[in-house]
């Protein structure tokens, strides 16, 4: 059918040299010499664009929800875990100092916690809301809340963890 010589030349020179062949034995005659015997489709029609675009919209509009739930999921664990750490550090400085801290700063002062953490929720450190101890025991911060408004996905309100 072709020859090995045009198989190892690039797609478009095998078009090219088999419609050469193919003038030479004289089949395509009726043909002129500024028309060109095979077209190469250079790009996509606007249906095919448009079915792409579709797929892509519907995985899109699939995906995006499960993405914005799972960021909402990532910041209540994260706001747990630093209400965690920070009620493990105050019962801490309790142990060693027989009082409670007066500050979170001084939490972070005297090297219980490492830095004044962010409240996921309302994207500041200074959201914190801190409960002082009920007995004459000293100092001013016995809990810690969030001070973030709302509830979360469990129906519970940030500010009761």
């Amino acid at each position: 059918m072709c020859s090995p010589e045009v198989l190892k030349k690039p797609l478009m020179a095998r078009f090219t040299a088999v419609g050469e062949s193919m003038k030479k034995k004289g089949k395509f005659n009726n043909l002129s010499k500024n028309h060109q015997f095979i077209q190469i489709s250079r790009g996509f029609t606007l249906i095919e664009l448009m079915v792409v675009m579709t797929i892509i919209a519907l995985l899109i509009s699939i995906a995006v929800p499960h993405y914005f739930n799972s960021v909402q999921h990532a910041k209540e664990a994260t706001l747990k875990q630093s209400l965690g750490v920070m009620r493990v550090a105050i019962d801490k400085f309790y142990g060693d100092n027989g009082r409670y801290p007066e500050s979170i700063a001084e939490l972070v002062t005297k090297k219980y916690i490492r830095a004044m953490p962010v409240d996921p929720i309302t994207e500041s450190s200074e959201t914190w809301i801190m409960q002082p101890p009920s007995l004459d025991i000293g100092g001013a911060v016995y809990d810690i809340k969030s001070g973030a408004t709302g509830t979360a996905k469990d129906g519970t309100s940030y500010a009761e963890w």
